[in-house]
This record gives C-alpha cells, structure tokens and sequence, in this order.
C-alpha cells in the first residue's frame, strides 16, 4: 500500500465554514437554536491555505479535515491537541477528503487518483487505499478506536453497498434485505454501523447492522430518512424529510425522536457522543447555516464563531468538543468550540 506525501504547515488564525456532499449523502437539509452560551472558539488555518475545512475531532483533541490550496485542490491535514499542522496526501491523490478521527489519530477519508478511493492513514502517518472487490468508487465515512473503518462503494452496475474494513484487513460487505442502494455512514467502539438504504419504492431508509451481522431496519413514514452518526450506546442522530428537513435521535430502545428549533427552516444533525449530545447545522430564513449542539436532555443550543457569516458544526467529541468550519469575509476557516 502507498505511503503517504506529508509536510508540516504552520498554524494561524482566522474564522469558518463549507460543506463537502458526496454520493448517497445528498439529499436533505437543516437546524435551530437559542442563545449561546459562555464558551471559547479555536480558530485555526492551514498556511497557505485558500480554505480550511474541518470535519472531525477526537477525545484528545486532534482534529482532521482538508484545505483548499491557491490552485484549488484539496489535501487531507491533521491538527495535533497542541496545534501543529500536519498536511498529507495519499501517493498519487489530486484531491483528499478525511473524514473522520479515531482515539489513535488514525484518520479516514477518501481520496482521489483516477478513481475514488477510501483511505486509512495511521497515526504514524502510513496511508493504504480502501477498494472492496469490484468497486468503481469507494468512501470510508467513519473510524472507531480500533482501527476498523466503515463506508460504501458503487460497483460496475453501479449499485452501492455497505461495508466494514477491520484494523486487520477483513473486508465485510452487506445490504439490508431489499435495498437498492446501501450507505454506511457510522460506526461505533462496539462495531455497530448506522447507515441509510434505498428501498424499492426509493424510500430513503436507516439500518442499524450490529457487529453479530444482524441488521434492524427503521423509517419515519412518509420521510426520506440519513442516519449520519452513532454512539457506544447504539444512539443514532441524523435527519430527515422531504422538500425540508428536521433531525433526529434514535435511542437504542428504537424510539425515534425528531427535532429542530424555531426559527429554523431545516436542521442537519451529523454527529453524537457517548452522553447523547448532538452537533450539526440549522438554516435560518434567509438560507444562512449556524451551527447547534443539542445536550442529551434535550436544550438546543445556537453558536457562530466570532464574525462568521455561515457555519458548519461536523463533529463532537466525548468531552463535548465541536469542531467544523465557518466563512467569514477572508473564506473558511476551521474551529473547534470548548463549552
């Protein structure tokens, strides 16, 4: 497996946002909130960079994401808990999307050189390409403690299928009964995975696929429905739809509980830490995005960092660290917000 190119940048301050939507993900909208609270904003760049993106953050504090270079490619960088850059492509890549951050500092992503490859890129800073047997295009979306990786891939008829890489290799493909198209978007420290699967009427459903192989299917009727995230205790957040959006929570129990705040127009929620409190993003109505974590009772909570005109909240971890991305009138930036 190729290593990875690597250079360390230098750290500087800015503000942030944007999104990255990718196949099987697109389709629906976003959240609201009060009043934020007392906290502190980290705002960070990578030098030279045109843009800087963050998209996930684990409990140590070490965030992963991507930055725009001046000619407009994307790169894949790592920002320690002290604030060094660390900057990588996979060998070959002209564009680098991590995704996700485990305790480790393994990160997963996907990346690009001729066709769409998941990646796994150690702590250390070794890279090897993710391509199940038969795939045309491959995402890894989410990485847990012990280094397994979850994601989907589209093969030559085009069809798309869920699958799990474990830290030593094993590759274990699956697809709820009935599924036309299968996404796996989360997994957990147990090897549970959640994700979203088109039924034959082309619903957009979830699954839950417990690490024993047996999957629990649900839906809210009449939505269109994109699990994004699950925590050790088998909770689900994502959101759902049709035309506008509303997220939700699913407890381990099956009980599903949606919610957005007044004054949104649709609510997008991404990721869930072990007490249950959620992150994502909510529109306003002039289509501005802001960023909200719910706790696990319930409050919702409104954020911007400081002189952001839009805002994308990605990922929080267990300490209740969010970390994302804002534009401001100089682009994006990335942050992390400290409650």
């Amino acid at each position: 497996m190729p290593d990875s190119a690597e250079t360390n940048s230098g750290r500087s301050t800015g503000a942030v946002l944007r999104n990255t939507a990718t196949a099987l993900a697109a389709s629906l909208l976003l959240l609201a909130a009060g009043p934020a609270a007392a906290v502190t904003f980290t705002i960070f760049d990578v030098n030279g960079a045109s843009g800087t993106y963050a998209q996930g953050i684990n409990a140590g504090g070490s965030v992963a994401g991507y930055y725009t270079d001046s000619r407009g490619n994307d790169h894949g960088f790592v920002r320690a808990a002290d604030g060094t850059i660390t900057t990588f492509d996979p060998k070959g890549s002209n564009l680098t999307i991590p995704y996700g951050i485990n305790r480790k500092g393994a990160v997963t992503g996907y990346c690009q050189d001729g066709s769409i490859q998941g990646f796994l890129r150690s702590a250390g800073g070794k890279i090897k390409l993710i391509d199940p047997d038969g795939s045309i295009y491959t995402e890894t979306r989410s990485i847990d403690n012990a280094g397994s990786v979850t994601g989907f891939y589209i093969d030559a008829k085009s069809f798309s299928h869920g699958f799990i890489r474990a830290a030593h290799g094993t590759v274990i493909v699956f697809d709820p009964v009935g599924s036309a198209a299968t996404g796996s978007n989360g997994i957990n420290s147990n090897g549970d995975v959640t994700g979203n699967f088109y039924d034959s009427f082309g619903m957009e459903r979830g699954f839950l696929r417990t690490a024993d192989g047996t999957i629990t299917k649900f839906s809210l009727p009449g939505d269109q429905l994109y699990p994004a995230a699950i925590n050790s205790k088998d909770v689900i957040a994502g959101f759902a739809g049709n035309g506008t959006a509303k997220a939700f929570v699913r407890a381990a129990d099956g009980t599903i509980t949606t919610f957005d705040h007044s004054g949104s127009t649709d609510t997008l929620a991404f990721s869930i830490n072990a007490k249950g409190a959620i992150t994502g993003v909510w529109y306003d109505h002039n289509g501005v995005e802001h960023g909200f974590v719910r706790s696990g009772m319930g409050k919702i909570t409104s954020f911007d960092p400081p002189g952001a005109t839009e805002t994308d909240a990605y990922s929080i971890n267990d300490n209740g660290v969010i970390a994302g991305y804002f534009r401001d009138g100089n682009g994006y930036h990335g942050f992390f917000r400290t409650p």
